[in-house]
């Protein structure tokens, strides 16, 4: 009898804990009453199951479960979809030097080079109001934000709204969102648009609309992929809290159903793929890695993106019982109780019996319930910048792991 199955190579691979892997290993084989296997089996085992099975899982089991009935949240009738990369520091040897590049660092602003370590760098397509990532992709160091989120164009359609920051208001990103008809809102910087300069320096109206055409230096490659060789978009400013502007280049472009006032609360959504990026290398350690091997690299980085949408899945339904409350502050699943419930219980959670699955999620919403979060909207306080000795104090005495 094969004891690592696929399926529990799978579950431990899930599971992604910061224990050691013989403890993980030992805590599985005491759970399903078969005998103790080394880490070394384990570790061997994983590198036959391929990263692409959480991806599809992550489709299946998350992105075709939720959007199935067409009742989740939109924005405008839109579904948000934010688009953003990320660094992610990977172990250091040559086989992921190899396979994903490497980056060099300093010690400080203006400094020599101290050497290089190795990172990835991952791009993802996330629903920013149902916290689900459609797509996500593990990519070299070196790679082109824009060709990433290019190849996420294909999981969207009709009728969503892609947000996006100041690393993508190309021409060509543009041109791509409006070859396949795909709504956008980018934020701009001070060195894309010349119309967008005048506009972060409080000149000209507080919404424009203009026709862009690419550069000398663009045109050969948007010939090359038959995109369109003009567009006409809107920008829009708003003003910040802190009172600078903000210059938005969009597709929509009738002020009467989409009004410029409405735009600042509309881009404020996209800070929801950078709480999950937070998310997914504070809360959930994604960094620390559960193996070093390229492949390892990918199932722990694909299994986290599966199970941070698992959790959006199954804690709907808590969610949804903490919302009806009538409170001071609205209440709000704690996720380092929600993750700690999945992952713990992540073998019973796969190895369960039909008959049992909804005594299981009734049990698993019962824990979701407990210790709940407030959220406490406008809250605006100082950031404080806390110094070395305090972090490595705070990471070494402090921080409360949840698996």
């Amino acid at each position: 009898m094969r004891i690592l199955s696929f399926e529990l190579v799978l579950v431990l691979v899930l599971r992604n804990s910061v224990k050691s892997l013989q403890l993980v290993v030992n805590e599985a084989m005491n759970w399903l009453s078969h005998d103790p296997v080394t880490a070394s089996a384990y570790s061997q085992a994983r590198y036959k199951l391929k990263h692409t099975a959480f991806i599809e899982l992550n489709q299946k089991a998350v992105v075709d479960t939720l959007y199935a009935d067409e009742d989740y949240q939109r924005f405008w009738g839109y579904r948000l979809l934010a688009v953003d990369g990320s660094k992610i520091r990977l172990p250091d040897n040559d086989e992921i030097r190899d396979e994903f590049g490497t980056i060099h660092y300093t010690n400080g602003k203006d400094t020599e080079v101290q050497g290089k370590h190795p990172y990835a760098l991952a791009s993802v397509l996330y629903d920013v109001l149902n916290r689900v990532s459609l797509t996500a992709e593990l990519a070299k160091a070196t790679a082109y934000e824009v060709d990433l989120a290019v190849t996420h164009l294909a999981h969207t359609r009709p009728q969503d709204l892609l947000i996006m920051d100041r690393n993508y208001p190309s021409y060509r990103m543009m041109a791509e969102l409006q070859h396949r008809n795909r709504e956008f809102v980018i934020r701009c910087s001070a060195a894309s648009f010349g119309i967008a300069r005048q506009m972060l320096k409080g000149q000209g109206a507080e919404s424009q609309t203009v026709t862009l055409t690419p550069c000398a230096k663009q045109m050969p490659l948007i010939q090359t992929l038959g995109l369109p060789q003009s567009l006409t978009v809107r920008f829009v400013r708003v003003q910040l809290d802190t009172g600078e502007w903000e210059v938005l280049v969009t597709s929509l472009q009738n002020e009467s159903c989409y009004p410029t006032r409405e735009f600042k609360t509309l881009y404020y959504f996209r800070w929801g793929i950078e709480t999950f990026y937070g998310l997914i290398k504070t809360r959930l350690e994604l960094e620390n890695f559960t193996g070093i091997g390229a492949e390892a690299v990918r199932q722990d980085f694909f299994s986290t993106v599966y199970l941070s949408g698992l959790e959006s899945i199954l804690t709907q339904s808590a969610q949804c019982q903490l919302s009806q409350k009538k409170t001071t502050h609205p209440q709000i699943v704690n996720r380092a109780v929600s993750f700690n419930a999945i992952k713990d219980q992540a073998l019973a959670l796969l190895f369960q019996s039909e008959m049992e699955t909804e005594p299981f999620l009734e049990r698993l919403t019962a824990l979701f319930l407990m210790n709940p979060c407030l959220e406490r909207k406008g809250r605006n306080p100082p950031r404080k910048k806390s110094s070395r000795r305090a972090l490595l104090n705070f990471h070494k005495r402090q921080k409360k792991r949840c698996f």
